[in-house]
């Protein structure tokens, strides 16, 4: 049968795979997979992890799924179908349709596959930017982008307490299309995009309203051939916008300037720095926060009242205020909203300080880069026990290991891929500990960690192997140091 992808009425009884499940419980592949069956798809969701690997996921799925059944017991509702350790060709040449995990890289040989027998390939968030009836505000770049997107909901919420948060902040974008679709009133929309969620929509002429590109650097060189390709992917959504929509860049990364240059939409910057004249957008002056749009200049806020800290978490602030001023937020509602946001658990996150030592969950730092920024912050005494490595993203590692040999007492790193690389780079300047489990990392930590120490979980790496992903890495770390006495 053919599917309207912009009727969801045409999606009752078609046949579709879900490519991926995954392991977050609102993650693509489980809201995908909700989202088909509450609209009476017959679903197939295939997955090359084994079903206890994905046993958490499958369980969300069938409790749902029973729950839904007889609530709507009048509705025509499929039961899922699993393929589990395996893919089947006949999965993706005999359907109607296969939504893909952004997490699956579009090279796979079965999305090729379904491609080559004209079956459409979609995600949960092409199939947002396809049927959202309202403007959506976007926002990307490598490091910020969860921090930025959390903040801009809070000062939306501060105008629309149903302000919709999702995209690669762990919420699928279908968890919230169904109501929206029945909204009368104007609801934000606020979607951190990955390079992967805007990668699936190659397809999709839509461009977001308002877009923001963060910062850029190496990351993902494992899923892309060069830095210029992962660029160019984050950059893809920013190049397809009209002369009518916006977009807020960088001013401080050469890298992004060149993307705003070649961008169609209208331009505006942010900068811990005054932006030169004639350039609109949001920057610092004499510690205000600052909005300039046409030859006027606006104070936001004094920087001392923004609640997030830390210079990086600055650049966010600049960035969520440019975004929310060309949205017709008031100054009243972004400061509101500046002064009540703290930030998100996993970033630079201070757990607890135990007989004198700091504990610090920076899981989310999953690139050298991040894991950088992490040690200029609290190693400035070269009293860092650092706990890090994992799987490798394919990036140089070596100025990374500058950084610990010039801030970190002890390391001790998880085993995986990158792990080698690691002993190779830190040498035998600082003593390293092999582990393969975070009680193993925290006992180790522990034994060494003095009085006046930070003992920091900021990996650099990706979490594939010990764990089920970042998410995962950071709560076992918490948990675990809030067991220690």
């Amino acid at each position: 049968m053919s599917i309207d992808l912009t009727n969801v009425s045409t999606f009752q009884d078609a046949v579709v795979t879900v490519m991926g499940l995954g392991r977050f419980k609102n993650g693509s592949g489980i809201g995908a997979a909700k989202w088909l069956m509450r609209h009476g798809a017959q679903i197939v969701i295939t997955d090359l992890k084994s079903h206890d690997e994905l046993k958490d996921s499958v369980d969300e799925i069938m409790n749902w799924y029973e729950k839904y059944k007889a609530q709507y017991s009048n509705r025509d509702i499929y039961s899922p179908v699993f393929v589990l350790g395996e893919h089947r060709a006949d999965d993706f040449t005999d359907v109607d349709l296969v939504m893909q995990n952004p997490g699956v890289p579009r090279e796979s040989e079965f999305v090729q596959l379904a491609k080559q027998h004209n079956v459409s390939v979609e995600s949960d968030m092409s199939l947002f930017f396809r049927l959202c009836p309202f403007p959506i505000y976007a926002i990307t770049g490598t490091r910020g982008k969860s921090t930025t997107t959390a903040l801009l909901g809070e000062i939306f919420k501060q105008v629309q307490p149903k302000t919709v948060v999702a995209g690669n902040i762990q919420r699928s974008p279908l968890e919230d299309l169904d109501w929206l679709l029945e909204e009368e009133k104007p609801v934000p929309v606020v979607l951190e995009m990955s390079s992967w969620l805007i990668d699936s929509l190659e397809n999709v002429a839509r461009a977001p309203d308002i877009g923001i590109f963060t910062n850029i650097y190496a990351d993902h060189l494992n899923r892309y051939a060069s830095f210029e390709a992962y660029r160019e992917s984050k950059a893809a959504m920013f190049y397809k916008q009209s002369a009518e929509q916006s977009g807020v860049f960088n001013f401080d990364q050469e890298e992004i300037k060149i993307v705003g240059e070649k961008s169609p939409g209208k331009k505006f910057w942010f900068s811990k720095n005054k932006l030169a004249d004639g350039l609109n957008g949001t920057y610092v002056v004499e510690g205000n926060l600052i909005f300039h749009s046409a030859g006027t200049e606006e104070i936001i806020i004094p920087v001392s009242e923004i609640k997030l800290q830390g210079e990086h978490n600055l650049a966010n602030a600049l960035a969520a205020v440019t975004l929310a001023k060309l949205a017709a937020v008031t100054n009243e509602n972004i400061a509101s909203g500046l002064r009540e946001f703290g930030g998100l658990p996993g970033r630079q996150e201070v757990i607890r300080e135990l007989n004198g030592i700091t504990y610090v969950n920076d899981t989310t730092a999953t690139s050298p880069d991040g894991t950088i920024a992490a040690l200029d912050r609290f190693g400035q005494k070269k009293n860092v026990i650092l706990l890090a490595g994992g799987a490798t993203k394919g990036l140089p590692l070596e100025t990374l290991g500058e950084a610990i040999k010039t801030t970190c007492k002890f390391s001790i790193l998880f085993e995986g891929t990158a792990t080698e690389e690691f002993v190779a780079i830190i040498g035998e300047e600082v003593p390293v500990v092999r582990v393969d489990s975070m009680k193993a990392a925290l006992e180790a930590a522990t034994e060494v960690a003095k009085e006046g120490d930070v003992v920091l979980l900021s990996p650099g790496t990706a979490s594939f192997g010990i764990f089920k992903n970042e998410f995962d890495r950071g709560d076992q770390f918490v948990a675990a140091v809030k067991k220690l006495k």
